[in-house]
């Protein structure tokens, strides 16, 4: 098998074509990020205001400064302050947003201890 040889002009059109779907990518990125952002700042106004939640908490990759946030990323969320009879609740109408995401939501109550140390450490008060 023989390699080809690419000439400077073909080599020029291929660093522009994937520079600009670099910046492509990179906009559409940032674009679904601040989305992600408004859906969790909706779960967050629901949660506080239908069921009372005292303290709701975004974490993981959206929550992560310099974290790419993909076409695969989801919305994570943890909340205090939920009634138990509320819980299931408030997550199913989490789920049932159509925010283009999927909104998960951890109990905070029964999570392991070693990730409620990481949503308060790293994740961010809405």
């Amino acid at each position: 098998m023989t390699q080809r040889t690419w000439t400077d002009e073909e080599l020029a059109v291929y660093r522009a074509t994937a520079r600009r779907r670099r910046e492509q990518d990179r906009d559409a990125e940032k674009a679904r990020r601040e989305k992600a952002w408004a859906a969790a700042r909706l779960a967050a106004g629901i949660l506080k205001n239908r069921y009372h939640a005292s303290r709701v908490v975004v974490f993981g990759s959206l929550a992560q400064k310099g974290a790419r946030f993909t076409r695969w990323s989801d919305v994570d969320i943890a909340a205090w302050g939920l009634k138990e009879r509320d819980w299931l609740r408030a997550l199913g109408t989490l789920l049932d947003l159509d925010v283009g995401f999927q909104v998960n939501m951890v109990d905070v109550t029964t999570c392991t201890p070693e990730l409620l140390a990481t949503i308060e450490q790293d994740g961010v008060e809405i």
